[in-house]
């Protein structure tokens, strides 16, 4: 294409060139050459599902807690983001070990140290950019049966999530929460929440109270 408009253009631009005023406002637009516009669209393919996260053993997964958090007394949560999985300790010992969904790249899992803040059943979910509300009758509801929060960010997030771009405004809270699609689970797909099973965000529901600690390690 380039090859064929550039030596007319010359020629165009020499003619002109040569011509007097008068003939110079003569120059239609039509009869310029037409370069046609470069694609500017920032559609893309979704990417590859995540593969899921291989198994470890629970030797493998209590050397991955901080030696300080072995040392606390009473029941936390600590959430480990590499093996995507919830353990669960009580005076420092494991007790029970739960596959979990977390952020995929660009949206990852906050990591650090927080506390539950909130716990609600049948929660309903509030679209972060429509503002659709889907209540806990919806089979399509994201959140599941039950819903522990432990982070709240207000600075807002945008970015490809992996299939489309999202530009939130406000506050975003991130949890713990069941799911309808138990295929995520074990896989690096939420948008910062973390993703488990229903019988098993079920059984933490009762297990923990606002206020109990949760570790996220990067």
């Amino acid at each position: 294409m380039l090859q064929r408009i550039l030596p007319a253009t010359f020629s165009l631009l020499a003619l002109v060139a040569l011509q007097p005023l008068a003939s110079l406002r003569a120059v239609k637009a039509a009869d310029l050459p037409q370069v046609e516009a470069p694609e500017t669209s920032t559609e893309r393919e979704p990417d590859p599902i995540p593969p899921l996260a291989a198994p470890v053993s629970d030797a493998d997964s209590m050397a991955r807690v901080p030696a300080d958090l072995l040392q606390r007394v009473g029941l936390q949560l600590v959430l480990d983001r590499q093996h995507r999985q919830v353990l669960v300790l009580h005076d420092g010992l494991l007790t029970r070990r739960f596959p979990a969904a977390v952020g995929t790249v660009g949206w990852e899992t906050p990591a650090g140290r927080f506390r539950v803040m909130q716990k609600v059943k049948e929660p309903v979910w509030t679209h972060p950019v429509s503002g659709e509300l889907l209540g806990p009758e919806e089979a399509t509801n994201p959140l599941g049966s039950r819903w522990i929060g432990f982070h709240r960010d207000c600075k807002g997030r945008e970015g490809w999530d992996g299939e489309q771009y999202l530009d939130i405004d406000g506050c975003t809270v991130a949890g713990f929460h069941g799911t309808p699609y138990r295929w995520t689970v074990g896989r690096a797909v939420s948008h910062g929440c973390v993703r488990l099973y229903e019988e098993n965000v079920q059984e933490i529901f009762e297990m923990v109270r606002v206020g109990t600690p949760v570790t996220v390690l990067p």
